[in-house]
């Protein structure tokens, strides 16, 4: 079980919101009404007097957190050798492109696919011009 939550080895740092922005206040109200047990069409909509933009960043990184999260526990058992393509069952096979290394839809094995992916995904997060960090900038810009 240790070898599961080796951080060196599965996990990768899990995305915060900055104590006292209201993203940080947004996130906490997320946590408690997805962890009361409330109905789960209640529990994401959006709050009143809120921007949808913050709103749908929350989300999205505490996805991505989760996620990581259940990645990092199955790692270790999908290895190249046990793993070696990427896909969706016997139907689909996915294959990776990123338009810099891999310009052409490239077949890789699991593991390094969903590296990729999680490297990628974390490139779009932290990227200011699609998840600003200044609450509503998306408002301010779209304006």
């Amino acid at each position: 079980l240790k070898q599961v939550f080796n951080k060196d080895k599965t996990f990768r740092p899990k995305r915060k919101f900055e104590p006292g922005t209201q993203r940080f206040e947004l996130h906490k109200r997320a946590q408690a009404s997805l962890n009361s047990g409330v109905d789960l069409k209640a529990a994401v909509q959006l709050p009143s007097g809120e921007d949808q933009n913050d709103w749908v960043a929350v989300h999205v990184v505490d996805f991505f957190n989760r996620i990581n999260l259940i990645y990092g526990t199955i790692c270790e058992f999908c290895t190249e050798r046990t793993c070696p393509v990427m896909s969706g069952g016997p139907k689909y096979e996915y294959r990776w492109q990123d338009d810099m290394k891999y310009k052409k839809p490239t077949a890789l094995p699991a593991p390094q696919y969903m590296n990729l992916l999680m490297d990628w995904i974390e490139v779009q997060i932290n990227n200011e011009d699609i998840f600003p960090t200044s609450v509503g900038k998306c408002e301010e810009e779209a304006k």
